[in-house]
């Protein structure tokens, strides 16, 4: 089986603290992660039949063949984590639609409020094994 992989925005200081956050809670390694703004994630988008474009405000979580994104990609996360985040997946039980909209809302304030990176998260040393691909931008 694949590891699921995230992708997140590169440039997003509230995407890379989300990452930060995965990244010390998933013990067991279970994620991979790759920039929304990598050649890497553009290939796997297009495979999984996403527009790069339209994607650049949400995070895509691809596990088991299939591609998540928006409140659904999250929820999957937390599910793979540690007590209390796994909690989380509880709110699976809000109609998408609903989870989705305060998801985009969030998403579109997130640079206003978190501000953004004048480039893509360049992992640790540490943490390359866990990144997928190569920065294009």
């Amino acid at each position: 089986m694949e590891q699921p992989i995230i992708l997140f925005d590169g440039v997003c200081n509230l995407c890379n603290s989300a990452v930060d956050l995965i990244l010390r809670h998933d013990r067991e390694e279970v994620f991979l992660f790759g920039s929304l703004q990598s050649e890497s994630a553009a290939r796997l988008l297009q495979e999984g039949r996403l527009r790069l474009t339209e994607e650049l405000s949400t995070i895509v979580l691809l596990e088991g063949g299939r591609a998540y994104k928006e409140s659904t990609a999250a929820l999957r996360i937390a599910r793979h984590l540690p007590w209390p985040w796994k909690l989380a997946y509880a709110l699976v039980v809000v109609p998408p639609p609903l989870r989705d909209w305060a998801y985009r809302w969030l998403a579109r304030n997130r640079y206003r409020v978190w501000g953004m990176r004048e480039t893509c998260r360049v992992p640790t040393d540490a943490e390359k094994r866990r990144f997928i691909g190569k920065m294009s931008r």
